[in-house]
């Protein structure tokens, strides 16, 4: 009720007209501190802002149509707990914020019935994150810094201008499709002709009755002005602007006392990386609150590298976390994890903005506190 309270001060001082009852403000604040040392480089200690759940406010409704149909909105915007910025899209160029997204990580409209849920807007691949993703089978899902499953790779993230549909459930199946064409990444185009735009493409499976929980994912990108990251050079140069694409497998089953995961994924693109990993990971309560375990490996092999360069890679990683509610709200979350990579990836230390990473090489430690309202 106070959630509602506020969400209709917040309106009524906007101008914005609603009824109230359908309306609620909700968000996520975790801040902690972290500890990393990437290959290569000196170790350094900071104040980490959503390392596993980002930081967001947002606003959602639904309004009753009557005979079954409804429809509703989510807009919900991430910042940094530690400065207060606001999230905003990054030009891979020059590693600076781009542009600031009023709604940056979700601004859809949807429509549920009988036919099922059609929505449109800004939102996540099915494989990545946000309302309409369906991933299963990796214990960490996107957070938890290094241990993210999209860490080293994914065929796409958040995206402008998606067409979304899911099917109603029978017996405990769902299908799920999704298109955008503004692209799969931060400089996706938005251009006046369509064929000179981005595209991305999904579509899969989701299963989830009783204990068990899986979902199948194919994904299509192109990005048709993507970049990568020249280390030697320190700049941005032109990428690789073949499709790309993507299958995730996930499986998960509530055994009560634990609930093992399985994880798979192969991402391919045509003068690209041709990378499996796999993920075996676990929850279980212990002591009040829940441990948290995985390990993943990733191998492939590069047919974009150079002639005199390694084209095949590696890298597995291991990670544990531990999170104590102290209420309904509020969570203690700690992570410890580390990684190694070998051939090409044997002193990989940077991402594509050209920044420390730990994901191939190096370790993570980290302490903070989250809180839900």
């Amino acid at each position: 009720m106070k959630k509602t309270l506020i969400a209709a001060a917040v309106m009524a001082a906007s101008g914005v007209a609603f009824a109230a009852s359908n309306v609620t403000l909700y968000g996520v604040i975790e801040e902690g501190v972290m500890v990393q040392k990437a290959k290569d480089t000196a170790a350094s200690v900071e104040l980490k802002a959503g390392f596993d759940s980002g930081n967001r406010w947002g606003i959602k409704g639904v309004e009753d149509l009557g005979n079954g149909y409804s429809v509703g909105f989510i807009l919900e915007q991430g910042f940094f707990a530690d400065d207060g910025s606001s999230y905003t899209e990054r030009d891979v160029e020059d590693a600076n914020e781009k542009k600031s997204l009023a709604f940056g990580r979700e601004s859809i409209l949807y429509v549920n019935g009988a036919f099922g849920s059609l929505a449109f807007g800004r939102t996540g691949g099915l494989a990545f994150a946000q309302s309409r993703n369906i991933r299963t089978g990796w214990v960490f899902g996107t957070g938890y810094g290094s241990a993210a499953w999209n860490a080293i790779d994914s065929v796409a993230k958040r995206m402008n201008n998606v067409i979304s549909y899911a099917t109603p459930v029978f017996d405990g199946f769902s299908i799920h499709a999704m298109y955008s064409n503004s692209g799969t990444n931060a400089l996706g185009s938005d251009t006046a002709k369509w064929s000179k735009n981005g595209h991305y493409y999904g579509l899969g499976v989701k299963y989830a009755q009783g204990p068990v929980v899986s979902s199948l994912i194919f994904e299509a990108a192109q990005n048709k002005d993507a970049l990568k990251w020249d280390a030697a050079e320190e700049e941005a140069v032109a990428g690789n602007t073949k499709a790309k694409y993507g299958i995730n497998y996930g499986l998960e089953w509530n055994l009560g006392s634990i609930t093992p995961m399985f994880a798979y994924q192969y991402i391919w693109q045509d003068g690209g990386s041709k990378d499996h990993q796999f993920g075996l990971s676990a929850k279980a309560p212990v002591a009040g609150g829940t441990v948290k375990v995985g390990a993943r490996y990733t191998f492939g092999k590069n047919d974009g590298a150079a002639a005199n360069q390694e084209d095949k890679q590696n890298a597995w990683l291991i990670g544990a976390a531990y999170e104590y509610p102290l209420s309904k709200r509020t969570i203690i979350k700690s992570y410890a994890g580390y990684a190694d990579g070998g051939k090409a990836w044997k002193n990989k230390n940077t991402n594509a903005y050209g920044e420390a990473t730990t994901s191939y090489n190096g370790y993570q430690l980290y302490l903070g506190l989250c809180h839900s309202f």
